[in-house]
């Protein structure tokens, strides 16, 4: 069986194409011997936008941009990307490599080319599940400098070399071959067929997610019982905090075992609950919140933003 990692840099990327400039890919045997490494370089047929997902910071590829130009476009290497993918005896990693796998079909897609077919798995699903960490993606550079793997980032071949000694890196934490890893692991693979793209899995991260799902779902739901319960109170006239209106923050919001009371202590004693900033006199916050409404609350003129001990002096 061999190892195939591939990555693709793009010269710009919207949601129905993306102008694949290079296609970078290392194979290597079960023992990560190379037996080859090349860059593709593509034609990508269009100018260059070079931003980020956001769509902001540019990103440098290390290539002379003019040298595309004089490189075949993406249908006169097709063939060659599909069969190196595409081979029965291979198994293809990337790095987030649901975006390369997206690339590919909006490619095929633009250029009305046969959709591509293979199953793929992710370096950086291996890594959140090794270390059982699924709160953020880590990225090429970021897990690299972590295993000591160097490499020069954007150029598609190396992202690709960088994604082999990392999954080597893995696999000799693990002392274990790269099927043996998948599986201790728990991740699974994604696939591509008829344009229609599967995404690589790990039991972690399911279960990551449907915890998730859950506390998100509990946060709705008390975020509901908080606000009818606010919707029924009437403040009391000539109460010491008659005309004062409160904000809690987010947190103290969810938490309904300690927002309620203090929102029923509020109105007994005069004061009002608003969830808008620009309405509050008072913002109540947790010590060490620094979300972006708590933020907004410190920087508004007239807002005093209190602790709950603070709170908890005002209604004594």
């Amino acid at each position: 069986m061999k190892l195939v990692f591939f990555d693709i840099e793009c010269a710009c990327v919207h949601k129905t194409y993306a102008k694949i400039c290079a296609f970078g890919y290392v194979v290597c045997d079960e023992k990560f011997n190379i037996l080859e490494k090349e860059d593709i370089l593509i034609n990508p047929k269009g100018k260059f936008e070079l931003t980020d997902r956001k769509g902001e910071k540019g990103i440098n590829l290390p290539y002379d941009y003019e040298e595309f130009k004089h490189h075949p476009p993406f249908p006169k290497v097709y063939s060659r990307i599909k069969e190196l993918l595409e081979d029965p005896d291979a198994c293809v990693f990337g790095h987030a490599v649901l975006n390369d796998v997206k690339y590919l079909n909006l490619e095929t897609k633009r250029f009305k080319l046969p959709s591509f077919n293979f199953c793929f798995t992710d370096s950086q699903i291996l890594f959140m599940a090794l270390t059982n960490d699924f709160s953020r993606q880590y990225g090429l550079e970021s897990i690299s400098n972590k295993l000591g793997v160097e490499f020069t980032p954007h150029r598609a071949a190396d992202d690709a070399y960088a994604t082999m000694r990392i999954v080597e890196a893995m696999c000799r934490e693990k002392d274990c071959g790269y099927a043996e890893l998948l599986k201790l692991l728990g991740v699974s693979y994604g696939k591509i067929e008829n344009y229609v793209i599967s995404r690589p899995q790990s039991k972690g991260m399911r279960a990551y997610n449907r915890e998730k799902r859950e506390e998100k779902l509990a946060r709705s739901k008390a975020r509901v019982e908080f606000f009818n319960n606010v919707s029924r109170k009437k403040a009391r006239k000539g109460g010491k905090l008659y005309g004062k209106i409160f904000t809690f923050a987010r947190p103290i919001e969810n938490d309904i075992q300690i927002s309620i009371p203090l929102v029923n202590a509020i109105y007994e004693q005069g004061g009002r609950y608003s969830a808008q900033l620009d309405d509050c006199r008072y913002y109540v916050c947790i010590e060490g919140d620094d979300g972006v409404r708590t933020r907004n609350a410190r920087a508004r003129a007239g807002i005093e933003v209190i602790s709950l001990d603070g709170l908890k002096e005002l209604l004594k």
